[in-house]
């Protein structure tokens, strides 16, 4: 089916009818060589086998938050014919446009970002978040927005990296990060990942649920965190 992404300036969002301004134009280094940086490292098998067991449990209506080069898009169960993206960066990137453009799905591209979505309430029954909670400027009100537009009952499929629990890992995340907001693309080294997710009202499910260092991956970087979140039922 390939993908449906809005052209530069002005998005309409058919279903709330409220116009969305696309982001400004990213820098030169964020539009030809980030990308390429970022899709060399989301593609290491060493992260990227942990993908599909993440996306395994996806159903119903989905969105994807942070959907950066389309790493996951081919991770996706077989039944998953359809699902919705966030992505500011999404009509600039060559790579996620390829890959939009050969999918058999029908991928439908919302150009902004997961700080203020532009959804009605419970209206998915999947949220997926992988390597992208590092890099959002307001990180709990995007995780606000995921409990807002999930349904009763309905998952949060997150597979991220963030602040290590050994100490001394840690002071090292912490005096890196400001250089890795520079060249990752606002990546931050040193967010805790769980309790970022659970602050939002969001319960982690144990099944399923992991905290691990990627094998050989420096340990600034390496540490993981995966699983399924469910937003209860009042």
């Amino acid at each position: 089916m390939g993908a449906q992404y809005p052209s530069y300036g002005d998005q309409v969002n058919t279903e709330s009818r409220r116009v969305w301004q696309h982001p400004p134009m990213p820098s030169f280094y964020r539009r030809y060589i980030l990308p390429p940086l970022l899709d060399r490292a989301m593609s290491d098998r060493r992260i990227s086998r942990y993908r599909r067991p993440v996306l395994a449990p996806a159903s119903g209506r989905i969105l994807e938050i942070g959907f950066g080069t389309g790493a996951n898009l081919s991770h996706y169960p077989e039944s998953v014919q359809q699902l919705e993206i966030v992505e500011p960066d999404v009509a600039l990137n060559i790579r996620a446009r390829r890959r939009l453009e050969k999918s058999s799905r029908e991928v439908i591209v919302h150009a902004l970002s997961a700080e203020q979505l532009p959804f009605d309430a419970v209206s998915f029954d999947t949220v997926v978040s992988t390597f992208t909670l590092c890099s959002i400027p307001n990180v709990e009100s995007a995780l606000r927005e995921v409990h807002r537009v999930l349904k009763p009952g309905g998952q949060f499929l997150f597979l991220e990296h963030g602040l290590s629990p050994e100490s001394s890992v840690a002071r090292w995340q912490h005096r890196l990060t400001p250089i890795q907001k520079v060249i990752g693309g606002g990546c931050h080294l040193d967010r805790p990942m769980r309790s970022l997710i659970e602050r939002a009202g969001l319960n982690i499910e144990s099944a399923g649920y992991e905290e691990r260092y990627a094998p050989k991956l420096p340990k600034v970087v390496a540490w993981l965190t995966s699983g399924m979140a469910k937003k209860l039922v009042d």
